[in-house]
């Protein structure tokens, strides 16, 4: 798995929490950081499921660098117990990476899991708004409930750097924060939020049981809020520039582009649903597909075609990102000429599927030919016990207010299953 990108409030929450994890200190104009980038993402596909991975760029997060001391980059930091064990500064070579691990670790090895104290309630698996709404459900309805979540509060949703559509927040809020206040609001009734990544999950039984980097959890209700990861262009600087002119959600991060010029990306529904949504508010949509017509089904063809400020651009892809601190235009490519052009916008849109993260449960759970977990409005899965809440599970929306939405109806099923399985 790729080392993910850490900011402060990130940093602070898992030193907080005493777990150990690996950051590497970085910078985007320094050279060798780039060249030694292709062996610490090997390292974090093998160590991954060990311990978090994770990178932190100076330039964004100087103060926070500054007070960890780093003057050299790139330098590697294992974190252990809320502060540094062991730093490597100026790695050479992927073995010399792993080496320090092992030799970091060879004290104190995570390797084994505790026995479970105890069984819960309710197991909550992602701490995003349908998981953390589930928590607070199923806590203030007095089951004991614990919410492991692998970084941080909020899911994908704490990608948002302005949410305007979710009620009660008339100036909008970020889904960083939003994330914190729905944790907050579940801890307040008695949640417990455990970090921690699971690694194998077994659901048959009438005892769940979780085997994840923190030990193992067992309970009596399992609800899966895993959620779905947009799925990216892959184009250089395109992480990077998440937020400042790349966005993966029109709903979600459309309104700043009022009067503006932007672009979305893809051919299929979700492409098309976004196109139409920004028609309404920018000043020009361009819709960027590969091939020359779209996947889209025809509700939506007549609206794009009529629109004014539409424009298709047919059989090209993306080829770069033109950008200085944020978004300033892209590259397209014809993929039938190979000819490419640049032109000016101030946002992208990327919709080019999403990917659910169900992998854990497919040799359990019944899941469509997309991956998504099958369960209708009531959250049920094909297992007794077992529900699936947000993103993860088959739906036509998914949006924040509608995650939340399952997460309390979960938890009105989980009760009725605990009530009569006692």
């Amino acid at each position: 798995m790729a080392a993910m990108n850490m900011n402060r409030e990130q940093f602070d929450e898992m030193i907080r929490s005493g777990k150990t994890f690996l950051v590497d200190y970085w910078a985007p104009w320094c050279g060798y950081c780039r060249k030694i980038e292709v062996a610490y993402e090997a390292v974090s596909e093998t160590w991954g499921r060990s311990i978090p991975v994770a990178k932190i760029n100076i330039d964004e997060e100087e103060q926070l660098s500054d007070s960890q001391g780093i003057e050299i980059i790139p330098t590697l930091v294992l974190y252990k117990d809320g502060k540094a064990a062991a730093t490597l500064r100026v790695p050479e070579s992927r073995d010399m990476i792993e080496q320090f691990l092992t030799d970091s670790l060879e004290a104190a090895s995570e390797t084994s899991d505790p026995e479970p104290s105890r069984v819960y309630d309710t197991v909550i698996i992602g701490g995003g708004p349908a998981g953390y709404t589930a928590a607070l459900y199923a806590a203030r309805a007095g089951l004991d409930t614990i919410v492991v979540e692998k970084l941080s509060a909020g899911g994908q949703m704490a990608l948002t750097h302005q949410i305007d559509n979710y009620p009660g927040f008339e100036d909008g809020i970020d889904g960083f924060t939003l994330g914190e206040k729905m944790q907050q609001s579940a801890e307040r009734f008695g949640a417990v939020t455990e970090l921690a990544e699971v690694y194998k999950a077994s659901l048959s039984g009438k005892i769940k049981t979780l085997e994840t980097s923190e030990g193992v959890f067992q309970g009596r209700t399992v609800v899966i809020a895993t959620g779905a990861s947009h799925r990216p262009l892959g184009v250089p600087g395109e992480e990077t520039l998440i937020g400042k002119g790349v966005h993966y959600c029109a709903a979600c991060d459309g309104a700043p582009y009022r009067g503006k010029t932007v672009a979305v990306v893809g051919g299929g529904n979700s492409a098309a649903a976004d196109a139409l949504t920004l028609s309404r508010i920018a000043k020009k949509v361009y819709l960027i597909h590969r091939r020359d017509s779209l996947r889209a089904t025809k509700v939506y063809h007549a609206p794009l075609m009529n629109a004014p400020n539409v424009e298709f651009c047919w059989n090209s892809t993306v080829s770069a990102l033109l950008h200085e601190s944020r978004l300033t235009g892209l590259r397209l490519k014809n993929v039938l000429t190979g000819e490419e052009h640049d032109f000016a916008c101030d946002g992208v849109f990327i919709s080019v599927g999403r990917a659910p993260a169900t992998e854990l449960f497919r040799s359990e759970l019944a899941l469509d030919k997309s991956g998504y977990i099958i369960a209708d409005e009531s959250t049920r899965t094909n297992l007794p016990g077992v529900f699936a809440v947000g993103d993860v599970r088959t739906k036509a929306l998914r949006q924040v207010v509608t995650a939340v939405s399952d997460g309390a109806v979960a938890v009105h099923y989980a009760e009725e299953y605990l009530a009569e399985n006692r």
